[in-house]
């Protein structure tokens, strides 16, 4: 089966309690339910880490052949992890950047990303639902 990986970086775990304002009031892990259910045909699999190391790691380890796409929002990240820039760099598959708030009328620092030169796109400002554009995405390019 077609597998797409999501990523989501620090205090992304704890959507649905999180500055509900900004990011919502649900749950990652109730959204994953639904876009598995949207998206029978690919096996989504979810993981999230506060740490830039772990997450380095898991783009370097766990992105096998029958990976058609990965999603990330590095959260923090975004804006300054050259690591998980030169990983995602490293990938043979397309990645797509996601941000649930719209940056550019956030706080100046997170106008930018260093992750956007080195992703196929970025989906921002749909909340959730631009982790199911970008698994629609994913999915029709293949």
């Amino acid at each position: 089966m077609r597998t797409i990986h999501i990523l989501n970086g620090p205090n992304l775990n704890r959507l649905g309690t999180r500055e509900p304002g900004v990011y919502g009031t649900t749950a990652f892990e109730d959204y994953l339910e639904r876009l598995r259910d949207l998206f029978p045909s690919v096996d989504i699999v979810y993981y999230q880490s506060n740490h830039e190391g772990d997450l380095v790691d898991y783009l370097q380890s766990a992105i096998g052949d029958e990976t058609i796409g990965v999603i990330i929002n590095a959260g923090a990240y975004a804006h300054y992890s050259y690591a998980i820039a030169d990983a995602i760099r490293m990938l043979s598959c397309p990645v797509v950047e996601v941000h649930i708030s719209q940056l550019a009328t956030r706080e100046p620092h997170r106008h930018m990303t260093v992750l956007t030169e080195v992703c196929e796109g970025m989906i921002m400002g749909f909340g959730l639902d631009g982790y199911r554009l970008a698994v629609a995405h994913l999915v029709a390019r293949k």
